[in-house]
């Protein structure tokens, strides 16, 4: 029988919390191959009440601490962690070859996250940009038993070889995206996600391939909503 991670699935179970809550502030979770992800704590969490988490993918090239500024003010305001992720290539494998070492570090990072915190389990969200909102895709649509919304800011593609569980999925995408055209990515993602039983929120916005702010208020209301 071939190993499930294979397929992109995540053998992640929430266990209940070992180590105190930390600071409000970014933390970073230390994995495996010297890369970090970060985690963004807002200040005033309840201790005793399970917390939103969105899991933030940047895209090609990019680092945690380019997209967690996206963030911040939301979970600060709304009251969520956010974590971020680093990819081990440039880009996430499943772009590269096929799902690895970043889903290792991403089992990895998620535990270290609820060592600390117990997690809502009706607010997980994978979210990300570009390669990164592809990967949100992938990862979400084959793990829904454990991502409850599933976030695509500018995605490209899915690479989705089983499905699990039934997120709730935001897609949006720019007009004018000139690497991504629309009609083949956004339109195309929404329109195959819909046909197969999924709740799917669909924006279309006016701009490039960017992350756009109002947006991502829209992203965040549909995520906690």
């Amino acid at each position: 029988m071939l190993d499930p991670s294979l397929f992109g699935r995540l053998s992640f179970v929430p266990a209940d919390p070992v180590h105190p809550p930390l600071p409000p502030g970014r933390h970073p979770m230390t994995l495996v191959d010297g890369r970090h992800a970060q985690l963004f704590v807002p200040e005033g969490l309840d201790a005793g009440v399970p917390v939103p988490l969105m899991v933030m993918f940047h895209g090609a090239g990019g680092f945690p601490e380019k997209v967690l500024p996206h963030l911040e003010p939301h979970a600060r305001q709304r009251k969520f962690l956010v974590l971020a992720p680093h990819s081990l290539y440039p880009t996430w494998d499943i772009v590269i070859g096929g799902n690895g070492p970043d889903l290792q570090r991403l089992h990895q990072a998620l535990a270290a996250v609820t060592s600390h915190y117990r997690i809502d389990a009706q607010r997980l969200a994978f979210a990300g940009f570009s390669d990164g909102a592809s990967y949100a895709l992938s990862l979400g649509i084959t793990n829904g038993d454990i991502a409850s919304h599933v976030i695509a800011f500018s995605g490209g593609f899915m690479s989705v070889f089983m499905q699990t569980g039934v997120p709730k999925v935001f897609v949006a995408h720019g007009l004018a995206d000139e690497q991504l055209p629309i009609a083949t990515s956004g339109r195309a993602h929404a329109a195959k996600l819909r046909a197969a039983g999924y709740d799917v929120q669909y924006v279309e916005f006016d701009g490039p391939h960017v992350i756009h702010a109002p947006v991502v208020e829209r992203a965040v209301d549909f995520f906690l909503q």
